[in-house]
């Protein structure tokens, strides 16, 4: 059985799975989705550094000239360059990655000329893609024209936007690892002023996850920021479209977070996030309306198109996983940004650390000054999909959920658009659900102390483990 499968954001799997004809025939049925005269016939294909990409990115290519697209290879660059290098060329575009996960899985992210396919579009592609084993991507290809500057042209978009020496005295650790955006980080931040310090470049892939950290990438940046010399520490995930950022004790500081200081700081009047987000939006984020959506970059894009219909002014979006998106074009001082409807790192690094300088403050003390509370996370591997199923429809039902939760709590308020999200007295919120990208019962908490936020996830799961034993065992 095959592991490839659409998640929250584009198409990913183990390599063995996905190399050869499946990546033929996956790509092959998105240029055949495209409806006729919507867009180039054109598409930009990027990658990011497993060694798995650049074959995977050939294919690719194949596939576009065999259904008639003309096909260009911006090479190794970002993907939220890569969107916006489609969306100047009103051209659609094939990211090759597998963003956080292992080296020994990679993925396919796609875009429209517009920006992220939606689920209506990923439906689309599987009804186009036909039998796998026919695709025949043995054939000589033709080769993909070159397009060096896309990167470039990434890399002008915030030059022009955030004013020169705007991070002036900042010491900041670059974490390169085997990021995509490794040198054009470094790059962007020392043009700005600050005294960016690469460490840790890696000639193997590091599978960073911006929300769920391991335990050695959390053991490196507390070392790396023991010694002093760092007011900050930044990263991204393997594409960069999702950033991470330690202050200058070493704690890292939450998606969810940056996200809200960046949102601030671009005076965005509406904000749109997954309800995994933290609920200091509603409470002191100053935005007009906060609208949550399902986990996932395609709802999240789909909440700021609704809202720019309803007439907002500055629309933005982001993520628990700190993935920044532009819903609209925002002012940035004196300087207008354009609109970016897909996931970046640039921009809430950028932010984050311009707010923190214009405030006078180390990036910690700004944090402490939003009071968003503390959340945790966490998850039960190896739980299919029917079981979470089952359990999140009986915690839907009031009776259950009363008696389930009565030893941490008294439910106040339930979300049941993706899960079930349950506020409880004293300002905490425990949510379940089940994982988009694997067999796994996710578990997420907020509280005002970390301390408590732990406690609750792990109260949660183990007592959702409990009462799906029970289920099984009377089934």
């Amino acid at each position: 059985m095959s592991s490839l499968k659409f998640g929250t954001s584009g198409l990913r799997g183990l390599v063995t799975d996905l190399v050869g004809s499946p990546c033929y025939a996956y790509a092959g049925a998105f240029f055949r989705s495209v409806p006729a005269g919507n867009g180039r016939r054109e598409v930009v294909i990027g990658r990011d550094l497993r060694a798995s990409s650049p074959g995977l990115a050939a294919t690719v290519a194949h596939a576009a000239a065999a259904a008639g697209f003309s096909a260009v290879d911006c090479g190794a660059l970002p993907t939220p360059a890569l969107a916006l290098e489609a969306m100047r060329r009103g051209a659609y575009a094939v990211m090759v990655t597998g963003s956080h996960i292992p080296e020994d899985r990679n993925g396919l992210k796609f875009y429209r000329p517009d920006g992220e396919i939606t689920k209506a579009d990923e439906a689309a592609i599987l009804a186009a893609l036909g039998d796998i084993e026919a695709s025949d991507a043995t054939t000589s290809p033709v080769p993909p024209v070159p397009e060096p500057d896309a990167i470039a042209r990434y890399r002008q978009r915030y030059r022009a936007a955030f004013a020169p020496r705007i991070l002036e005295g900042l010491r900041i650790a670059v974490y390169q690892q085997s990021s995509v955006a490794r040198d054009l980080l470094t790059d962007l931040l020392a043009g700005f002023g600050a005294s960016a310090t690469p460490i840790g470049r890696s000639d193997t892939f590091v599978p960073i996850d911006t929300e769920a950290h391991r335990p050695e990438d959390v053991a490196f940046i507390r070392g790396v920021m023991a010694s002093g010399d760092y007011d900050a520490l930044v990263t991204t995930d393997g594409d960069a479209d999702r950033p991470l950022m330690a202050d200058g004790t070493g704690r890292i500081v939450r998606g969810d977070v940056l996200g809200l200081i960046t949102a601030r700081y671009l005076g965005a009047d509406t904000a749109v996030v997954p309800v995994t987000a933290c609920s200091a939006l509603e409470r002191s984020g100053g935005f007009k309306q906060v609208i949550r959506t399902k986990v996932g970059s395609p709802f999240v894009i789909a909440g700021m198109e609704q809202a720019r219909r309803a007439g907002a002014r500055a629309v933005i979006g982001f993520e628990a996983n700190g993935g920044f998106l532009l819903g609209s074009d925002v002012r940035v001082g004196e300087n207008v940004l354009g609109i970016l409807p897909t996931r970046d790192a640039m921009l809430p690094i950028l932010a984050s650390l311009a707010a923190a300088r214009a405030a006078g403050l180390s990036l910690a003390d700004l944090v402490a000054s939003l009071d968003a509370g503390e959340m945790a996370s966490d998850r039960l591997p190896n739980t299919p999909a029917e079981r979470s199923s089952a359990f999140l429809a009986r915690l839907g039902e009031a009776g259950f959920r009363d008696d389930f939760l009565r030893p941490i709590g008294s439910p106040q308020a339930v979300d049941q658009q993706d899960g079930i999200r349950i506020d409880l007295d004293g300002g905490r919120t425990i949510h379940f659900r089940a994982s988009g990208n694997a067999p796994e019962l996710r578990c997420y908490a907020e509280a005002r102390s970390a301390r408590d936020a732990e406690d609750l996830v792990r109260w949660g799961l183990k007592a959702a483990a409990s009462a799906m034993a029970d289920e099984g065992a009377g089934a």
